[in-house]
């Protein structure tokens, strides 16, 4: 067992983040067998890993195939994705739901400061539909953390939800709603205008309900519906344990125990300089007893202070033989 998860949330700089970020992946190239025999075809073994830019990272379609766990690991939850009948969900087998919880959670107050001092509207219709969802999860917990009567789902009920809106309004309550675009922007329809008391945070999805458009687009349609100077963002996904928020503008800030970089798309051991365009490598070190490095399918860019910014995903059919390597 990692006896040391405390480490990863007492990371205050550079230094720690690499020293625990090496730790972790020794642990894990010892202990997670698919991460082990992926990592077989870059490194010759774990001491050849002096740096964080020599580790190897695991393809995000691994999660949909592969049992992506440490070996001898009991675990507590599957979270999984949302898909079409046409795809493969990913699936994130979870040791300890308290580390996730310690994540979310250290995460949202680092952002946004207490959940107690906010009402928590969760607009996640299709997510509430299904089983597993590690978002309805995090935002059950966080809502629960409010203790706010009127924090809570809202699932299709659009009237109800601008009832509270209104006594929110008048009651001068600092409020979140979180909610997929495409529910987002089902309310934004409604014409109910918000003021300063109020944020959102948009998750992304529009989970084949409307037609896709750039995080720019819906942002400001968003902000004229709704009479707001910013949207927020969240960046998650069912493969990690920790989230990225972006505040404003879409250039999103992540906690100190999770880091991205952006590499060549032509040649995956070649990382950008900023602001280019790449793919994006994660580095989840809340995720200790799955798998930490995850090389997933979305593009973006890093600016000179580290934020990053979504461009959009990329289909790599590559990794469609990734499973022969393991064999």
């Amino acid at each position: 067992m990692f006896t040391d998860i405390t480490d990863v949330f007492k990371i205050n700089c550079d230094e720690d983040f690499k020293k625990v970020a090496l730790k972790v992946f020794r642990y894990q190239y010892q202990n997670n067998p698919v991460y082990r025999s992926w990592t077989a075809g870059f490194v010759r073994s774990e001491s050849d890993v002096t740096e964080i830019e020599q580790i190897p990272f695991l393809p995000i379609e691994f999660f949909k195939t592969q049992d992506v766990i440490c070996e001898g690991t009991e675990h507590q939850e599957v979270f999984t994705s949302s898909s079409t009948t046409s795809q493969v969900p990913s699936k994130h087998i979870v040791k300890d739901l308290s580390i996730y919880e310690r994540s979310f959670t250290n995460g949202f107050e680092l952002f946004f400061g207490k959940p107690k001092d906010y009402c928590i509207l969760a607009l996640l219709p299709g997510y509430l539909e299904r089983t597993g969802s590690s978002l309805v999860y995090m935002c059950k917990k966080l809502i629960e953390l409010t203790d706010h009567k009127q924090s809570g789902f809202y699932l299709r009920d659009l009237d109800e939800l601008i009832d509270v809106i209104k006594q929110l309004k008048i009651a001068k309550q600092k409020t979140f709603i979180i909610g997929v675009s495409y529910a987002l922007l089902d309310l934004a329809e409604k014409n109910i205008e918000l003021n300063s008391d109020f944020t959102i945070i948009e998750t992304g999805g529009m989970k084949g309900t409307r037609k896709e458009m750039p995080k720019e687009e819906l942002h400001s349609e968003l902000k004229r519906k709704f009479k707001l100077g910013h949207i927020a963002s969240e960046y998650g996904m069912t493969e990690l344990l920790s989230q990225a928020y972006a505040k404003q503008d879409g250039q999103f800030k992540n906690p100190p125990w999770l880091k991205f970089m952006i590499r060549d798309v032509n040649d995956p051991l070649t990382y950008l300089a900023p602001n280019k365009t790449g793919g994006i490598n994660v580095i989840d070190l809340a995720n200790v007893y799955s798998c930490s490095f995850i090389a997933t399918q979305d593009l973006g860019q890093i600016n000179e202070i580290g934020e990053l910014k979504l461009i959009g995903q990329y289909d790599n059919n590559d990794i469609r033989d990734c499973n022969l390597m393991l064999s």
